[in-house]
C-alpha cells in the first residue's frame, strides 16, 4: 500500500482554518497535485471548498445538541468521540483518495488539541493505515498586539504539539491585515515569528495592570515554552503566493511529502522545496511589504 501523505488544519476559532484549506487546495492544484479536502468540523457551515469527505455524513452537530441536550461545546466533544469509536468510516473513505493529497478541516475547539483525546487518537489510527499527516496551526495574527494574547497562543501551541505528537508548523494566519495594528506592536516582527528572548515580553507583561499580578506565573510560562524550543512562526497572507509556497514547502518537508510524493514539478519548485520555500532576503522583502 503506498503512502498517503495530508496535513490536519487546527486553530481556535476565527483563525482562518476554512479559508486557509480552501486557498491551499487551489494553490496545490495550480502545481499539479491532486488535492482531497475533509471537513471533519460537524459545526463547520461556511464552508468554501466542496468536501471530499464529510463528518456531517455520520453525524451533524445540531442533532447532537437536540438529542442529549448538549451546549455547542459539548456536542462538538461528543462528535468527535462518536467519529473515534467509528474511525472506520473516515478510515475507508480517506484510502479511497490513496492518489490524492489530504488536507483536514478541523473543529476550533482547542480543548480538543490540548486536553481531549479524540482527534490524536484519530490522528494516530491514520497513521497506522499509511496516512502521514502534518497538524498545520493557524494562530491570528492579532495575537502579537497584545503580550498576554502573545503568550497564550505560544502556551497553545507548546501544548497542542506536545499533545498531538505530529510534525507540526504553526501559522500566523490574516498577515496582510497585520498593518491596521502594526503601531500596537511592542518589537518588529521577527520578534514574534521567530519567538525570540521571551525576556523581554515579560517586561512588557509588568508593565500590563492585569497580567503584571501573575508574575511568577508568567515567568514560568516563559521559562516551560523556551525550554521546549519548539515554537516558531511562518507568516501567511492567503493572496501571497510567495507566502504559501513558504508555507507548502515547510509542510511537505515535516510530512514527508518532500520524499515520497510524487506530483509533476518544474525545476523551480522542485529546488525552491530543497532550499525551503524562498530565501531569507525574499522573505523579509515579502514581510516588510506589509509595514
Amino acid at each position: 500500500m503506498s503512502l498517503i501523505f495530508g496535513q490536519l488544519v487546527i486553530g481556535p476559532p476565527g483563525s482562518g482554518k476554512t479559508t486557509y484549506c480552501h486557498a491551499m487546495s487551489k494553490f496545490l492544484e495550480k502545481l499539479g497535485r491532486k488535492v482531497a479536502v475533509i471537513n471533519i468540523d460537524p459545526a463547520n457551515e461556511n464552508m468554501e471548498y466542496k468536501p471530499a469527505i464529510d463528518v456531517s455524513e455520520l453525524i451533524k452537530h445540531e442533532e447532537a445538541m437536540l438529542h442529549y441536550g448538549l451546549g455547542p461545546n459539548g456536542a462538538l466533544v461528543y462528535c468527535m468521540e462518536f467519529l473515534e469509536a467509528n474511525v472506520q468510516w473516515l478510515i475507508t473513505r480517506v484510502l479511497n483518495l490513496k492518489d490524492y493529497y489530504l488536507i483536514f478541516d478541523c473543529p476550533g475547539q482547542v480543548e480538543l488539541y490540548t486536553h481531549h483525546k479524540s482527534i490524536s487518537a484519530i490522528a494516530e489510527k491514520l497513521g497506522q493505515n499509511l496516512v502521514r499527516l502534518c497538524s498545520v496551526h493557524l494562530v491570528d495574527s492579532h495575537h502579537c498586539s497584545n503580550a498576554g494574547k502573545y503568550l497564550s497562543s505560544l502556551i497553545l501551541c507548546t501544548t497542542t504539539m506536545l499533545k498531538l505528537g505530529l510534525p507540526h508548523v504553526n501559522i500566523m494566519s490574516k498577515f496582510d491585515e497585520m498593518k491596521r495594528f502594526s503601531h500596537c506592536l511592542a518589537f518588529n516582527i521577527d520578534f514574534y515569528t521567530e519567538v525570540l528572548d521571551l525576556n523581554y515580553l515579560l517586561d512588557k507583561l509588568d508593565e500590563d495592570p492585569f497580567t503584571s499580578k501573575y508574575k511568577k506565573l508568567n515567568a514560568a510560562f516563559v521559562s516551560l515554552i523556551e525550554d521546549y524550543s519548539l515554537v516558531c512562526f511562518i507568516p501567511l497572507d492567503i493572496s501571497n503566493q510567495a507566502l504559501l509556497l513558504q508555507v507548502k514547502n515547510a509542510v511537505d518537508k515535516a510530512n514527508g511529502y518532500v520524499f515520497g510524493g510524487n506530483e509533476p514539478q518544474d525545476v523551480q519548485t522542485l529546488l525552491a522545496c530543497a532550499v525551503g520555500a524562498v530565501s531569507e532576503s525574499e522573505r523579509m522583502s515579502t514581510v516588510d511589504a506589509y509595514f
